[in-house]
């Protein structure tokens, strides 16, 4: 006869995995993947070391799914932005200054997802991730090309640019060592330079 876990076993199982990656994002947030080592999450969790492997084989793998998580709220936000009111331009204002004051006030975990050195998987994981921040914007070009706002244009290559230069250009604002920056001129010189990428009129 197979071996069944029982309903409350199977509860006790996900309570524990959801701690562990609470306890991970929690030490991200507070100073990146290097603070959050494996016996540190554990400590976090309430957990032995050893049983945080039963549930993360890896630490790479633990991260992995720090970020994914943090990614799938991040493109939620953005989404919202992005299927709101006003038009593309405004949305696409909105939605860069969004993550870039978001990526301000929460340096940690923003280095993190952008460029904190990471194991192999961590670093496949965040171009997967800005994959799906750039659907967002495809989406945000369609309609600013259908609405006249900006000229016709490759949307995949548009919005990779978008991504690629508002994640660059807070590399230095939220890496550990950087001294904290002015937010409100940054977060606007981003989202002008993005705007006259794709054409959007800035200004006037």
């Amino acid at each position: 006869m197979a071996y069944k876990r029982s309903t409350l076993m199977q509860e006790r199982l996900a309570d524990n995995r959801e701690r562990i990656l609470k306890a991970a994002r929690a030490l991200v947030a507070e100073g990146g993947f290097r603070q959050a080592s494996v016996t540190a999450v554990a400590q976090s969790a309430g957990l032995s070391t050893g049983a945080l492997y039963r549930y993360f084989p890896s630490k790479a793998e633990l991260f992995v799914e720090v970020l994914g998580a943090a990614v799938a709220h991040e493109v939620a936000i953005l989404g919202d932005i992005a299927r709101g009111d006003g038009s593309a331009t405004q949305r696409l204002r909105a939605a860069v200054e969004s993550f870039a004051r978001r990526a301000l006030q929460g340096p940690y975990l923003a280095y993190a997802f952008i460029a904190e050195p990471a194991d192999p998987e961590v670093e496949a994981a965040r171009l997967i991730a800005r994959a799906q921040i750039g659907d967002v914007f495809k989406k945000l070009l369609k309609d600013g090309i259908a609405s006249g706002e900006f000229p016709k244009q490759s949307v995949d290559i548009g919005a990779a640019c978008i991504v690629g230069a508002f994640t660059e250009a807070l590399v230095r604002p939220v890496a550990p060592t950087a001294k904290r920056v002015t937010e409100d001129k940054l977060v606007e010189g981003i989202a002008d330079f993005c705007l006259r990428a794709v054409g959007a009129r800035v200004g006037g």
